[in-house]
């Protein structure tokens, strides 16, 4: 999450104003299941440094809600949009899982986010950066390594809506794509399934 300049939380715990769209947040995003508004509440929170238990609970929601909406999407051969502020949020909170995921070593539960992600973004670049994601876990790189070795962080441009994707990588990403060419033909083997099912 970006720093945001000078906040003075025990101001901003204390500013009815804040606390109320903090509320408000609550209700719509419960209401319109958004995911989009779940990031908003979870930065608010974090930013007056609410208790765990509520940050867990907006996190939980985040995750949960964006599973749900993915197996539809899966279900009814949708793509995620990623001009779409919500898709945008659907994919990054399944993004952010299949990271934390890659991070515990969990390598199998990764490599098909990775992939499904792959499968289900419409954007190229992305596309390709879920699928070296994906073969950097089949090749066996350690999470340490694949930040470390693979990713360019100087190339991230925060404005970008995508920015909380690795999209970046030390080498331009048809080289990665065919250096890896084995794994993704693997890849695409096991997403067959998903394209069989249409």
């Amino acid at each position: 999450m970006r720093q945001m300049p000078d906040i003075h939380v025990e101001e901003l715990k204390k500013d009815a104003e804040f606390l109320e769209n903090i509320k408000r947040l609550e209700r719509e995003c419960r209401e319109e299941e958004s995911i989009a508004k779940g990031y908003q509440l979870l930065d608010a929170k974090l930013v007056i440094e609410a208790a765990e238990d509520e940050i867990n609970e907006v996190f939980t929601f985040i995750v949960n809600t964006a599973f749900d909406r993915l197996a539809e999407y899966l279900t009814t051969h949708k793509s995620f949009d990623m001009n779409d502020i919500e898709d945008i949020a659907i994919a990054r909170a399944i993004y952010e899982h299949a990271i934390e995921r890659y991070s515990e070593n969990d390598k199998k539960a990764a490599k098909e986010m990775f992939l499904v992600l792959y499968h289900t973004v419409d954007n190229e670049e992305l596309k390709d950066a879920m699928m070296i994601h994906a073969c950097a876990v089949m090749a066996g790189n350690s999470f340490e390594n694949f930040i470390e070795d693979m990713v360019d962080v100087s190339g991230i441009d925060e404005s970008d809506p995508l920015a909380f994707f690795i999209q970046t990588f030390v080498q331009p990403n048809d080289i990665l794509l065919t250096m890896f060419a084995k794994y993704v033909g693997q890849g695409k083997e096991e997403l067959k399934v998903l394209e069989e099912s249409k």
